[in-house]
């Protein structure tokens, strides 16, 4: 009985395990072994694995290989109230450029990056127009540039092209003076526009320096230096362009802590209650004043020489002018006389400080 129920039943089904392949045997593929259920990647998942869009939109976040080449790229402090001073731009913007282009004329902001700006030299799309201007009260420089799109629809625009028709761009030529004219001037009106976005924050004078083609001409950074990068989209119903503006780090430096504000206005941690006590307590305290009757220059031998009941002269007299001071500052001149069984001062004139009472 021990050995019948030591065999294996016939019905019953027995695991076995696939034998191990010999060094000299080749082993299985992957297709074989998944049979039926492997698949090949189309077209779409690849790009979407590797991070490309078909579109090629600039805008659009980026995923997959590309997330990861990007997360390199130069990543800089948020700056908040940059973001209201170009949303104001844009408001300024789309005034100025109807009454510029007598058209309905929408702006739009598309984003705002930080990038450097060699690499931004590199891929800037030519044929374009770059113009450099200057912001005076920052003493640095920024960068505007326009594509071709946006100055062949400027140029059809201002010169009564018909409308429902496209701008017809042509290759291999130079821009014409009238074309280089008339993007100027579009250019000097969005400057303007620029002054007063930024007068809430700053007073800053933007003025335009020069009208480059080639990128190499219009450097005004090192390319390792980082820039804020302001994509804008300029629509005048069926025709219209983009427009970029970029400007160094180094240029907003002088205005980075108001940038980053995150309203305007912001006291950064200042108390204006505390501010309002410190001013009062400051109304009420006490100083010493010093009245100066004269001032004498004596060798020191002379000084070291005085004996008790001797008596030092003054240049002084009953009209003289008394000069009082507070902590060595020379603040105010008077006319000494008497109050009652006080000596008293009466001020006459207030002095104003200079740079040598500053230093006493």
């Amino acid at each position: 009985m021990a050995e019948e129920n030591d065999k294996p039943q016939p019905d019953a089904p027995v695991a076995t395990a696939p034998a191990a392949p010999q060094p000299g045997e080749a082993q299985p593929s992957a297709a074989a072994a998944a049979g039926s259920s492997d698949r090949i990647l189309n077209q779409e998942e690849i790009d979407s694995l590797l991070g490309f869009d078909a579109n090629d939109d600039q805008n659009q976040d980026k995923s997959g290989v590309r997330a990861i080449i990007n997360s390199a790229l130069v990543s800089y402090e948020r700056l908040p109230m940059l973001e209201i001073v170009f949303d104001r731009l844009v408001r300024l913007m789309t005034t100025s450029l109807r009454n510029f282009t007598s058209d309905n004329v929408e702006v739009s902001l598309d984003n705002i990056t930080s990038i450097r700006f060699g690499d931004y030299l590199n891929s800037i799309p030519l044929p374009a127009i770059l113009a450099v201007f200057r912001a005076e009260q920052l003493d640095n420089y920024g960068l505007f540039t326009v594509d071709s799109n946006l100055i062949y629809s400027i140029v059809d625009v201002l010169l009564g092209g018909r409308r429902g028709t496209a701008s017809m761009r042509i290759e291999g030529r130079p821009y014409t003076t009238i074309e280089r004219t008339l993007v100027q001037r579009m250019i000097e009106v969005i400057l303007q526009d620029m002054v007063q976005a930024f007068e809430p924050l700053a007073p800053v004078h933007f003025e335009l320096d020069r009208l480059e083609t080639n990128p190499r001409f219009a450097a005004i950074a090192r390319p390792a230096n980082a820039a804020i990068l302001v994509k804008l989209r300029i629509d005048m119903e069926d025709r219209g362009g983009r427009t970029e503006l970029l400007l160094p780090y180094a240029t907003l430096e002088p205005i980075r802590k108001l940038l980053l504000q995150q309203f305007m206005g912001e006291k950064f941690g200042r108390d204006s209650i505390w501010e309002g006590h410190l001013a009062t307590e400051l109304w009420s305290t006490r100083v010493e004043i010093d009245a100066i009757l004269d001032e004498q220059v004596m060798p020191l031998n002379k000084i070291m020489n005085l004996q008790v009941g001797e008596t030092v002269m003054l240049n002084a007299g009953p009209d003289s002018n008394i000069e009082l001071r507070c902590g060595g500052v020379p603040l105010l001149k008077g006319r000494m006389g008497r109050v009652g069984q006080s000596i008293a001062v009466r001020v006459d004139e207030a002095i104003r400080r200079t740079d040598a009472s500053r230093s006493l």
